[in-house]
């Protein structure tokens, strides 16, 4: 199973082109799509949650035609967004028991053995009985990847799901995602670069509506090894560097910045600086490359 997007384009009333042209191929597994806030993620999620109508272009999960075909589409479709609403004062179990029968579940014994199932799966059993109001972040969000798994979906988009997760829930949330990601394809839609590093075989990069990067982080690494450069600079002089090189990012630590240069020549004064995959977001980002995937 593939999802093939051809041409994506969708450009708002007030003039933002949220999508330009966007392709993209999309193998079974977990996809990494990376931007800032507002590079058009969140609209391309929607388009192929079939929530929102493109412009122009074309989205074909299998032989299935998602601007087309929606409400087919929706029969195997999970999603996850970033906000999602419940009833506060519902249990664990009724709230999913009842998506259950909305999404067509309407036998009660196939229903119940489903609802326990995913509780199960999720490790929510034991907290079956509390309001969703009472869960923690990392709960609602694995709550959240229970609703999405019902109806055995072919395509599972989660949008930012990671945000505000504590390191633990984070990573049984990971967990979670690499399992349910073997067999299906997964749309992890992100600004945290070390989800994708940790998730995904297959990952894009997109910003201001633009595909910038797609392939593998492998690839991805590959394409700034060697030129990454770094060096702890005063505050008072990240202005002047930012003047005379490429200053991909800079962070603070102990007081100081140190910024990431790429340069395919190492600069006077910078050492070599081991790639990451933040080091190729943010070249892609702040225009090292200056290229625009096809």
């Amino acid at each position: 199973m593939e999802l093939i997007i051809n041409g994506l384009s969708k450009t708002y009333a007030n003039g933002v082109k949220a999508l330009d042209n966007v392709s993209l191929t999309i193998p079974t597994g977990m996809f990494g799509l990376l931007g800032p806030n507002g590079a058009g993620k969140s609209t391309l999620m929607r388009i192929l949650a079939t929530l929102q109508e493109a412009d122009s272009g074309s989205v074909m999960l299998g032989d299935l035609d998602v601007l087309k075909q929606r409400h087919e589409v929706r029969k195997v479709l999970g999603y996850l967004p970033q906000e999602f609403g419940v009833y506060p004062r519902v249990s664990a179990y009724d709230m999913l028991d009842h998506i259950a029968l909305l999404k067509g579940v309407v036998h009660n014994g196939e229903r119940k053995a489903l609802v326990e199932a995913l509780l199960q799966k999720v490790n929510l059993w034991e907290h079956r009985k509390r309001r969703i109001s009472g869960f923690s972040g990392g709960m609602k969000q694995r709550f959240g990847i229970a609703q999405s798994l019902i109806g055995e979906p072919k395509l599972i988009i989660v949008d930012e799901p990671t945000a505000g997760l504590d390191p633990g829930e984070r990573n049984r949330f990971y967990n979670l995602l690499t399992e349910i990601g073997e067999n299906v394809v997964v749309i992890l839609s992100t600004h945290i670069v070390q989800d994708v590093q940790e998730l995904c075989r297959n990952m894009a990069i997109i910003n201001k509506g633009r595909l910038l990067f797609a392939g593998a982080p492998s690839d991805a690494l590959n394409e700034v090894k060697g030129r990454i450069w770094e060096k702890s600079i005063a505050k008072s002089e990240l202005e002047a560097h930012q003047a005379t090189h490429k200053v991909i990012s800079n962070k603070l630590i102990a007081g100081r910045p140190i910024i990431h240069v790429y340069s395919e020549l190492r600069p006077e004064g910078f050492t070599p600086a081991e790639a990451s995959l933040e080091d190729v977001f943010f070249s892609h980002i702040n225009g090292a490359f200056n290229t625009v995937v096809a």
